[in-house]
């Protein structure tokens, strides 16, 4: 009886599973909820590029959601998530067509997270490469992602500050948040040789 009713638990959760993985909105869907709150709300969006396996994805999500950051994001932005480039076999994670929407944005080999700062149009304002003064295309290495470095996290404080009305108080909190992301140099450990 436990066997058959252990068996009947296990056969729901794997049905309830495949349907909730079989349920990922597609990329459109995502963008025109996120137009539509942002219109209603006078709002812009910032759309986000991740990945389950993405470390840095999950830094710039906890950051954004960080109580002492939080509602100032909420207050000026919608915020919306396209899951991208996973890995082998857990391509049912990612959102239907979101990866066309990322080479749309010429950021198909940027790294992960990407993000966009769009108006309620779907325009872009703004985005996390960093280029270099003067050039007209972005390389690879000037996605700032999640934004660790003192440059980094000051290039996204300006982009925050030129596409909503956060106060300089409110981009300072922002700005001291997200340096909080900067890895801790490991210290070299002395060994003695005898």
């Amino acid at each position: 009886m436990k066997t058959k009713l252990f068996m009947a638990f296990a056969l729901l959760f794997i049905g309830s599973v495949s349907l909730a993985q079989g349920t990922l909105q597609s990329a459109d869907t995502v963008l025109n909820n996120a137009y539509a709150k942002a219109a209603k709300e006078n709002k812009k969006v910032i759309l986000i590029f991740h990945a389950s396996w993405c470390g840095w994805c999950k830094k710039m999500e906890a950051s954004l959601n960080d109580p002492s950051c939080k509602k100032m994001f909420d207050d000026h932005y919608v915020t919306a998530y396209l899951d991208v480039l996973e890995n082998p076999g857990k391509e049912n994670l990612q959102n239907p067509r979101a990866m066309d929407v990322l080479k749309k944005y010429n950021a198909a080999t940027a790294g992960l997270p990407f993000w966009l700062i769009l108006d309620a149009k779907g325009n872009t304002l703004a985005d996390s490469e960093m280029k270099p003064a003067g050039a007209a295309t972005a390389k690879p290495e000037d996605n700032v992602g999640c934004p660790t470095e003192e440059n980094e996290v000051v290039y996204f404080t300006k982009v925050l500050k030129a596409t909503s009305n956060l106060s300089d108080e409110d981009l300072a909190v922002i700005h001291k948040r997200f340096l909080l992301n900067k890895p801790v140099p490991q210290k070299a450990v002395k060994t003695s040789s005898k």
